[in-house]
């Protein structure tokens, strides 16, 4: 476990030029206000939950692979994937600063929303953010019981008319009437059981995962395969998405508003409206600006509106 935790270390520190480069272009367009040290130690801290998960992953490789040298990805695929619907089900409880809407208005159309979409009532909570970004956001949270829709508060200030947080709210219920977070856990076990049997042959020379030498190269081969995952991964992702959006448009009816949306995002957020191949295939987990305006048009002359 010490082993893993240093390697996750080392990845930290790997990454950490790369996330200090990001902060300044935040704070030079006025995104975010958080300066180089407290960014840092935040980051530094938020490994916390990351360590918990890799030295829980570590025990519970090591102890299948004790009884299980050639075997043990099987039975550790399958309790990957619960641990992910765990995580899942548990994540609102986990996300920090969360009030209740306070806009009877937002809070309506939302109602309405879930009835059209057949949803029972989904808690609509707001994530206070403004002290670390300006950028805005929205999230669908939760499986079961602990569903939940959250928007930061970037979305609240003034900067968006309340239609175009109808919008949002909107989509982010489809994702939630759509099952998108109970298909991601399917999607993730579609990789887990490779994944894992990747990792059980690349360590077998090493002594397998009972060995603690192996746990070094498992590290490695685990974030070279999340690397070359990415583009399928964020394929599956913009998927889900734009059918979020295409509910959004069949919900709202008002392409207006979600045109307005995507374009007070490019602008308040600097979102490239759109951006290179490579940014596309590896980053983006989301459809363009340009592709979601075009599907708001799309659905204007679909519905003759």
């Amino acid at each position: 476990m010490l082993l893993a935790m240093l390697g996750l270390g080392f990845l930290w520190f790997a990454q950490l030029p790369f996330g200090l480069v990001e902060l300044w272009w935040q704070r030079r367009h006025g995104i975010s206000e958080q300066d180089y040290v407290t960014w840092t130690v935040d980051t530094w801290f938020a490994l916390g939950w990351e360590f918990l998960f890799i030295c829980l992953a570590i025990v519970i490789v090591m102890g299948l692979a004790g009884p299980l040298p050639n075997w043990w990805w099987v039975p550790g695929g399958a309790v990957f994937v619960g641990l992910a619907a765990l995580f899942a089900f548990v994540l609102p409880y986990l996300l920090p600063a969360q009030r209740a809407l306070r806009d009877p208005a937002v809070e309506a159309a939302a109602r309405r929303y879930e009835a059209e979409l057949d949803l029972p009532r989904i808690p609509i909570r707001v994530q206070e953010m403004r002290t670390y970004t300006s950028a805005p956001n929205a999230e669908a949270a939760g499986l079961g019981p602990t569903r939940r829709v959250l928007l930061w508060d970037t979305l609240l200030d003034g900067r968006f008319r309340d239609d175009e947080v109808n919008v949002v709210i909107a989509h982010e219920l489809g994702h939630h009437a759509r099952e998108h977070i109970a298909k991601g856990v399917g999607w993730y076990a579609l990789f887990a059981f490779p994944g894992a049997f990747v990792i059980a042959r690349a360590t077998r020379r090493r002594g397998g995962m009972r060995r603690p030498e192996a746990v070094p190269l498992s590290l490695f081969v685990l974030v070279a395969l999340s690397f070359a995952a990415l583009p399928l991964q964020n394929a599956i992702t913009r998927r889900m998405e734009a059918e979020a959006d295409w509910l959004a448009l069949e919900t709202t009816k008002d392409p207006e508003a979600a045109v307005a949306l995507f374009e007070r995002f490019s602008t308040t957020g600097l979102q490239d409206p759109s951006p290179p191949a490579w940014s596309y295939l590896l980053v983006q987990s989301h459809p363009t600006i340009e592709q979601r305006i075009a599907m708001a048009e799309a659905w204007r002359r679909r519905t003759g509106r």
